[in-house]
């Protein structure tokens, strides 16, 4: 009687011992797809982030091109006044 109680426990042992290792290497397994997946997310949101700088750096060359082209165009339609009544104040 004492084998058989013996054997069963260790069997009992055993048979916990490998059903917990396949729990652990399942779980392991799903962590490790998580991580990837969060990884690929991430670089993904990287990508995003890079492409948003980008556009707004663009953005923002076109607006200060912009800029300077209308103070360029001021700049000259004020010397071109000036200029008009220069010329206009020597007839008299």
């Amino acid at each position: 009687m004492k084998r058989s109680i013996l054997m069963l426990a260790m069997f009992f042992t055993l048979s916990t011992a490998f059903t917990s290792c396949r729990e652990v290497k399942e779980e392991e397994n799903e962590m490790e797809m998580e991580m990837e997946e969060e990884m690929d997310e991430m670089d993904n949101d990287m990508d995003n982030v890079g492409e948003d700088i980008e556009d707004a750096a663009n953005d923002v060359g076109d607006a200060v091109e912009n800029a300077a082209n209308e103070t360029g165009e001021a700049v000259e339609d004020a010397a071109n006044e000036v200029e008009d009544e220069v010329e206009g104040n020597d007839d008299y």
